[in-house]
């Protein structure tokens, strides 16, 4: 199933049932699990393994060297998962020593034009829609949703289950379950919508709510706040997540709306 147009390296791993389209090369340190479909015009470079049942649609580019001056040449990877699909021309590069690896996880969309830069880790199920542009040593959660011309710089972490509106600069912690917008980018609230399509009951809505209105809307500094959550209100999988990310953070997290300071 590979055009003969194409150029591949025989050294590279094609799995059962890949489609390779015209024009595309595939280099020699590669694998492509079973199922997956690679379009037209697509480089795939040295490092590069794709999971299962993945599509690549014309003008990625796969695996190329990092854009940083630190990268000596060292043997690295970009992982992506089964079920991934990578639009036009989206470009995601390999990792450095720092971590060693790029990972984009199962069932996740990359829209056309996107970039991923090195060291970046994304969950599952993560959307990131057109002209996005991630940069090194970035951290997404599962089920995030990125909005469209948003940036994010680098080293910052952004929790599960967030939504981040269209066209947001990104430069603090973005801690889970929340959405965030407006500019400077600040808390507008819980990604209420996305948790019930995933199942969050609304007893559990309504606990991350009151979690959040205590570190966003009662006047309460991120320390206090954390200290009055830890005492009044009871330990859950949820709780402790959101607690665990805000302490974790040495950049420190989003501020809540109406705040001057971004």
């Amino acid at each position: 199933m590979v055009h003969q147009l194409a150029v591949v390296d025989k050294r590279a791993k094609i799995g059962k049932n890949v489609v390779v389209e015209a024009f595309t090369t595939i280099s020699g340190d590669v694998e492509i699990g079973e199922g997956t479909w690679i379009g037209p015009n697509v480089t795939i470079m040295d490092g590069t393994k794709i999971g299962k049942n993945c599509k690549v649609f014309p003008g990625a580019v796969l695996g190329g060297i990092p854009q940083d001056l630190k990268f000596d040449g060292e043997d690295t990877f970009v992982y992506i998962g089964d079920n991934t699909v990578i639009r036009e021309a989206v470009t995601v590069n390999r990792g450095t020593k720092a971590l060693g690896y790029t990972k984009i996880g199962n069932d996740c969309l990359v829209m056309a034009t996107a970039h991923v830069a090195h060291d970046c880790v994304l969950g599952n199920n993560v959307i990131i829609a057109n002209a996005c542009g991630i940069a090194g040593h970035v951290e997404i959660g599962d089920y995030v949703v990125m909005g469209g011309l948003s940036a994010v710089q680098q080293f910052c972490k952004i929790g599960k289950h967030v939504m981040i509106s269209g066209g947001s600069l990104i430069r603090k912690d973005i801690p889970p379950y929340v959405k965030v917008a407006r500019d400077p980018i600040s808390y507008a609230g819980i990604n209420s919508v996305g948790l019930r399509r995933r199942g969050f009951s609304n007893d559990k809505i309504f606990e991350i709510q009151k979690i959040y209105r205590a570190i966003f809307q009662m006047k309460m500094n991120t320390t206090q706040a954390i200290e009055f959550i830890e005492k009044e209100m009871l330990p859950t999988v949820e709780r402790d997540e959101i607690l665990t990310f805000i302490q974790n953070s040495p950049r420190g997290i989003v501020k809540g709306y109406g705040s001057s300071k971004d």
